[in-house]
């Protein structure tokens, strides 16, 4: 179906639920930091991320639509569950530990970055003259914003910086790997993804973070129940909305308002600091990964 063109209704639709999605996914970085202050997480993130899968599998079967497994995409789906959720929400949320909100959410909107550089051996698409421009301005804002937060060799920063960009190069690579999409409905498709990609992070937390597993303040109860239905349910349902109705390569660059939500919302809600100098890193950053973005609206 493509894309819906001038004001029409569908249009409006699609642009607010892109809205919709942004917040949505902007506000969900420091509530993350704010349930990580009791949950470790793993488990945090594992357990919310179930109930999410839970909610999204309830929706699509209130659409009629099949929760069955065609045969033979056991693998892909498995590689997706990996790249697009457990190493994406996995590995962002233990990099939380040590990281700053605005630090975490600009190391992971890098990955488009990633994408551009893994096409290149993976899918044999050659760097044009625009991407590697794009390279450059999101490096030197990545530079910009953790060398002016002090950030050296023996920074106690580093775990973080580490899992954050190999959470977004390995969402990345499941990208650059899995240019067809599963035969399964979106909404089902999701389900599986974040089931499966979930259960793991239980698992894991079950076995080594069993001794910071303990009651929840209202605060935390309220931050894990915001993570379950709202970023991992109603956005993405929002979500596909938005690119059925603008367009992936429109709706992806709506997208990168997430992270700015998400730093805004946390100097705001945390305390953390947003001043200049995160407004430039914000700027060279995300200005790197519109500018690789528009080679698809090319």
């Amino acid at each position: 179906m493509p894309p819906s063109s001038g004001s029409s209704p569908e249009r409006r639709l699609a642009l607010a639920c892109l809205a919709i999605a942004v917040v949505g996914w902007g506000f969900n970085w420091p509530i993350i930091k704010v349930l990580l202050r009791e949950w470790p997480p793993l488990f945090a993130r594992g357990t919310s991320g179930l109930c999410g899968a839970a909610a999204l599998a309830l929706a699509a079967v209130a659409a009629g639509e099949s929760l069955k497994l065609p045969r033979g995409i056991g693998l892909r789906l498995a590689w997706a569950s990996f790249t697009n959720v457990f190493a994406w929400m996995g590995f962002s949320t233990i990099g939380l530990l040590w990281l700053d909100v605005a630090e975490a959410a600009l190391l992971v909107y890098t990955m488009p970055i990633w994408a551009m550089i893994l096409a290149w051996p993976i899918a044999g698409e050659r760097p044009q003259a625009r991407q590697v421009a794009a390279l450059v301005l999101s490096f030197v804002g990545v530079v910009v914003l953790l060398a002016g937060g002090g950030v050296g060799l023996n920074s106690a920063k580093w775990p973080g910086i580490l899992l954050m960009l190999t959470s977004a190069i390995l969402f990345a690579l499941g990208a650059a790997t899995s240019r067809t999409p599963l035969p399964l409905a979106p909404v089902v498709s999701t389900a599986w993804q974040v089931g499966l990609g979930c259960l793991p992070m239980v698992i894991l937390g079950l076995v080594f973070e069993r001794d910071r597993i303990g009651g929840l303040g209202p605060e935390a109860w309220a931050a894990w129940a915001y993570m379950a239905f709202v970023p991992m349910g109603l956005c993405y349902l929002t979500w596909f909305v938005a690119v059925r109705g603008l367009g992936a390569a429109s709706a992806s660059l709506g997208m990168l308002l997430a992270p700015v939500v998400g730093v805004t919302s946390a100097a705001w809600a945390l305390g953390e600091e947003f001043g200049p100098r995160q407004i430039l890193a914000l700027t060279l950053t995300l200005g790197g990964v519109a500018l690789a973005l528009r080679r698809q609206d090319g």
